[in-house]
């Protein structure tokens, strides 16, 4: 039998399934904490400055009073006026960070294994937090956060993949809608945590220590038999099934998977018959359905990240408590994952059409902002569109996740969502940009957002849907006429209840 054969005796998300999940899916509340942590612990409170005179001296010494009880790296180190961009200067390296993790992590779990890329990361991650935490100046602080966004944006990819590789194909959507969702919970969860623990070094160490509860209860997780079955380990593979089953309260003694073919083992291992031999990040470019998919799969996940990070800052400029707008920021995107649960699952809808529509939703929303007054009633108003389209982009970016993970097969996944989230954070680091476009015109950002939206969601209409199709693992499977269009595929025919393609 094959993988998802495998999964139906053992059991597509039974009792100990869901428990390795739940670890993987709280594990996002750590990382949320950790993406989030600048904005809190950078906070800069007024100030007022005064000119000392020294009697013994001419020189005139400046002295800068804060006002209001904050504690923060502004206050410790000072960083105002000529320093004060050593603050976003710290954000950005931890975005730096995300950027090359997801290129470096992705591939190379594809090649030694999630388990132990993801062990290792959530380990350093959780040492490299604690040295931002009790930095002795501000150069220490900036480099822990440059290794912590290092660490958070390839097991973040990693923890992802494994949520789906550990269930059956028909709870991916599932797993990966939840891991999202409490994300989104983790800001807001942060923001509470913020407004009780109001010193910036005790608020580190706070928001680090779950850290070590997550590593803790991630140690006894076993290696993705997905993975496994991909590397030609199908032995190994069994082993893990038949643990799961046991788990699980099923028996699964005689389970026995098909033989992986030796030019798919070679072809993830072998390091000396070319590069066309190789996966990684390589084979993106070389097989031509893979480099196609992934042209579209780019764009779509940067336009999702330039709409959703350009909307945050246009629709940020709110008063009140910053706790409050920190939680708010993580709450908004919550009502869009139920929707996503119940569209992406309909066959009338399915993973394509209700990303290209969720986005063109979006766009919907940022050309209506250029359409109102901006003094109107707060029903409708620039700042509750701005709002509804994050809404609608935080629905399409969680699709995309799903979606990206199930158009590329196996053996590739990780190097697959890795360049994806790379374009992803080149959108994200774009996005502050945008609104400095108003010099050319009031409406030029959502004008810019607008187009980002409308052109991904038609974009996206030329992938293949996967709802109720085989995953592939391996990219032999990949090359067969169903998986390699990237076009629209060719309806599948019935067949003692499996999909099989329809080949001429």
């Amino acid at each position: 039998m094959d993988v998802e054969e495998a999964f139906q005796v053992v059991g597509e998300f039974g009792p100990y399934q869901k428990r390795a999940v739940a670890v993987l899916v709280l594990t996002q509340l750590y990382m949320a904490c950790q993406s989030m942590l600048i904005v809190l612990v950078g906070v800069t409170p007024e100030y007022k400055t005064e000119q000392q005179d020294h009697s013994s001296s001419i020189i005139q010494q400046e002295v800068v009073t804060f006002t209001g009880d904050i504690d923060s790296i502004v206050t410790e180190w000072f960083l105002i006026k000529q320093q004060a961009y050593k603050v976003s200067l710290a954000g950005s390296l931890f975005f730096a960070g995300l950027l090359v993790g997801n290129i470096v992590f992705g591939p190379l779990s594809d090649r030694i294994g999630r388990r132990p890329v993801y062990l290792t990361g959530l380990f350093f991650e959780v040492l490299f937090g604690y040295v931002t935490a009790f930095a002795p100046s501000y150069e220490v602080f900036a480099v822990s956060r440059l290794l912590v966004g290092l660490m958070n944006g390839g097991i973040g990819l990693v923890c992802f993949v494994l949520t789906q590789e550990y269930v059956g194909k028909s709870y991916w959507a599932m797993t990966g809608t939840l891991a999202s969702m409490m994300f989104a919970v983790g800001i807001a969860l942060f923001g509470a945590l913020g407004y009780i623990i109001r010193p910036w070094r005790s608020l580190a160490t706070a928001s680090n220590s779950s850290g070590v509860l997550f590593f803790l209860l991630s140690v006894t997780l076993p290696e993705s038999p997905r993975w496994l079955y991909s590397q030609g380990r199908t032995e190994r593979a069994e082993e893990v099934l038949r643990y799961i089953a046991m788990r699980n309260g099923n028996a699964a003694k005689h389970l026995m998977l098909q033989r992986v073919a030796s030019s798919a083992v070679a072809k993830a291992g072998n390091h000396g018959n070319g590069s066309s031999r190789r996966t990684g990040v390589l084979q993106l470019a070389i097989h031509p359905g893979l480099r196609l998919r992934t042209m579209v799969l780019m764009y779509v996940w940067y336009a999702c990240s330039l709409v959703y990070y350009g909307l945050t800052l246009g629709a940020g400029e709110t008063s009140g408590s910053r706790y409050m707008n920190v939680a708010m920021y993580g709450l908004v995107e919550l009502p869009a994952y139920p929707l996503c649960m119940y569209f992406i699952n309909k066959h009338w809808a399915g993973r394509r059409k209700s990303m290209a529509s969720f986005l063109c939703l979006a766009g919907s929303a940022c050309l209506c902002t250029m359409l109102i007054p901006e003094n109107t009633g707060t029903l409708l108003s620039v700042t509750s569109l701005a709002l509804l389209g994050k809404l609608m982009v935080s629905a399409a970016f969680n699709i995309a996740y799903v979606y990206t993970s199930e158009l590329y097969p196996t053996v590739i996944r990780n190097a697959g969502l890795g360049v994806c989230s790379m374009s992803c954070r080149v959108g994200g680091i774009l996005a502050p940009f945008v609104p400095s476009m108003r010099a050319l015109h009031t409406s030029m950002p959502f004008t810019v957002f607008c187009l980002s939206g409308f052109s991904a969601g038609c974009l996206g209409l030329l992938l293949p849907e996967t709802l109720n199709r085989p995953a592939a693992e391996t990219l032999e499977e990949l090359s067969s006429s169903t998986h390699s269009r990237v076009l629209e595929s060719k309806p599948l025919l019935y067949e003692d209840e499996k999909w099989k393609p329809n080949h001429k």
